[in-house]
């Protein structure tokens, strides 16, 4: 063995690659298990050798002396014995990190991180990685090669790198990438089971779907269906309020129901007007999630406060999970928020004042992206919506983060206080919104945990601390996360894969707990005392026609 280049590697870039997955060990929002942990640190490991070889290629360039002979192992002692003592350091503590966030979240310990499984992962993927890169440079050194008999070296090398990243691009983005969107479309489809594979439609006339409905029972797909058919009913309201209540109305729209986002609003707007929504109290635009799922612990919960003399409308924009559609189908969603707001709000307003429902805006994840988007408030100025709430935004959310920016001084930035609270307010699990008192004419809530990464997510984390990091951790966030550069930014990209994984009321799995108070806040339902939401959040544990399972399987 080459003991200056082991395999071929150099140990420079070598120490710095485990030195990245060292860091990579270290606790992030969202706990690990061994497969996941094993997986980030051999790709910032592989990072963190790229970083190495990069850098000696420039200082090469540049013809700056290399050390060499006993000065070289004299450098690779000094430095590799302090990298290694970190590395096992690291790997003894990474079981206390883990189980530090766990118990933060009410998770039960992990006894052991299968340390040297996790290694054996991590060096796989550091591997491969490596074999991607040596791919890349045989390409680039052909299509150099090939470039020299026409052109200058130094112009072939820079024609060459161009040929090769238009390569990629063209393949990635023409070829394969849409192939993948449409396999992942036509799964999507399947598993929603449109169109002849559907269950029977509902019998009662006034329900979306059913025969005298103007919405299409089968274009619904499985979670508009469970969305229409689920909640609670009349009785389930009365017997938990004591009082007579009304049928909740639920509105939903397929993505397959119409060409255009247009066309989809369109027929929304219909069928509530066919149900007589407009002639209930409270109107709630709720925009999905990327599947096409709405958060029964959200909607249910309100129903309840308004004994079911409500009206909930929804319009799919996607089949794709959430994270794919934010990333594949960018525009979709807000796209769609935007028409179906704009189609309510112009009906709406056309109503008189006192004959017409309270408007509200809810989305929980990408539904709160795209409905913030489609709630154009300069649009509204001449006669505003009443409120909107929305639950775990995505840090992309532009509303999101001009209200955060405009956080007094002294609040912290994952439980913002903006002004004296008359238009917008923050909650957490532990903050709550502040009752309906105290509002101006319009009430915006943002529910967020501090835990959250799809909130709290920063693309400047590659080489920048968060803000939110500058701060004293909040009670589910490990005082033990620390900042590094490069491999912070992917250790909060593994968290917003796996923020769905976290226990109720961590991470980005909201429940309905914590939904009540916000709900509160916003609609203000009348008559409703302190004693009423302790009841709501027993009912809820209890599970009596609830959606409180805290999951969303299919986000």
């Amino acid at each position: 063995m080459n003991w200056n280049r082991p395999f071929g590697l150099s140990w420079l870039p070598l120490f710095l690659g485990l030195l990245f997955f060292a860091a990579s060990l270290t606790p992030s929002l969202i706990p690990r298990d061994w497969p996941v942990q094993g997986a980030l640190g051999g790709l910032v490991a592989a990072l963190g050798y790229m970083i190495g070889r990069f850098v000696q290629t420039v200082w090469q360039a540049m013809a700056l002396p290399m050390p060499g002979g006993r000065w070289a192992m004299a450098g690779r002692t000094v430095i590799g014995v302090p990298v290694l003592t970190i590395a096992g350091l690291c790997l003894a503590w990474a079981g206390r990190w883990q189980n530090g966030i766990r118990e933060r979240m009410g998770m039960p310990p992990i006894e052991t991180t299968h340390g040297l499984r996790m290694c054996l992962v991590a060096m796989f993927v550091f591997v491969l990685l490596m074999l991607v890169g040596v791919a890349m440079r045989w390409l680039f050194d052909r299509s150099r090669r090939w470039l020299f008999r026409f052109m200058p070296q130094r112009t072939a090398n820079i024609a060459g790198l161009i040929v090769l990243a238009v390569g990629l691009i063209v393949i990635t983005r023409d070829g394969v990438l849409d192939r993948v969107i449409a396999a992942l479309d036509a799964s999507y489809t399947t598993a929603q089971a449109l169109f002849e594979t559907a269950p029977p439609p509902p019998a009662e006339p006034w329900k979306a779907g059913s025969a005298a409905s103007l919405v299409s029972w089968g274009a619904m797909g499985q979670p508009g269906r469970e969305y229409v058919e689920g909640g609670p009913d009349a009785g389930n309201i009365a017997r938990f309020t004591g009082r007579a209540a009304k049928e909740p109305i639920r509105v939903y729209v397929g993505l397959a129901q119409g060409d255009t986002p247009q066309d989809r609003a369109a027929v929304a707007l219909a069928e509530l007007q066919r149900v007589g929504a407009f002639q209930r109290k409270v109107l709630i635009v709720a925009m999905p999630t990327g599947t096409g799922w709405l958060d029964p612990g959200s909607v249910d919960v309100v129903e309840y406060m308004h004994g079911g003399d409500i009206a909930t409308v929804a319009v799919q924009y996607s089949y794709l999970q959430s994270p794919l559609a934010l990333i594949l189908e960018t525009d979709s969603g807000r796209v769609q928020a935007q028409a179906l707001i704009r189609a309510i709000h112009g009906y709406w307003k056309t109503l008189p004042s006192d004959q017409r429902p309270r408007l509200y805006i809810h989305g929980l994840s990408l539904g709160a992206w795209a409905s913030m988007h489609g709630t154009d408030l300069f649009a509204l100025l001449d006669d505003p919506i009443d409120g909107a709430l929305w639950a775990g935004p995505p840090f992309p959310s532009r509303l999101w983060q001009d209200a955060t920016a405009a956080r007094g001084r002294d609040s912290p930035y994952v439980a913002p206080v903006v002004g004296n609270g008359r238009l917008i307010r923050f909650a957490t699990h532990r903050k709550p919104a502040g009752g309906p008192q105290g509002w101006g004419s319009m009430r915006l809530v943002f529910l967020q945990y501090p835990s959250d990464p799809i909130v709290f997510y920063e693309p400047a984390s590659l080489w920048r601390r968060p803000r939110w990091m500058t701060e004293p951790p909040a009670a589910d966030v490990s005082p033990a996360l620390q900042f590094m550069p490069v491999v912070t930014q992917f250790q909060l990209a593994v968290d917003m894969a796996l923020a769905n994984s976290a226990p109720a009321g961590h991470g980005h799995a909201y429940y309905a707990h914590d939904y009540i108070g916000p709900w509160i806040a916003v609609t203000a339902p009348e008559g409703w005392t302190d004693v009423d939401s302790e009841r709501l959040k027993a009912h809820c544990d209890r599970g009596f026609q609830l959606g409180c399972n805290n999951e969303t399987p299919n986000e």
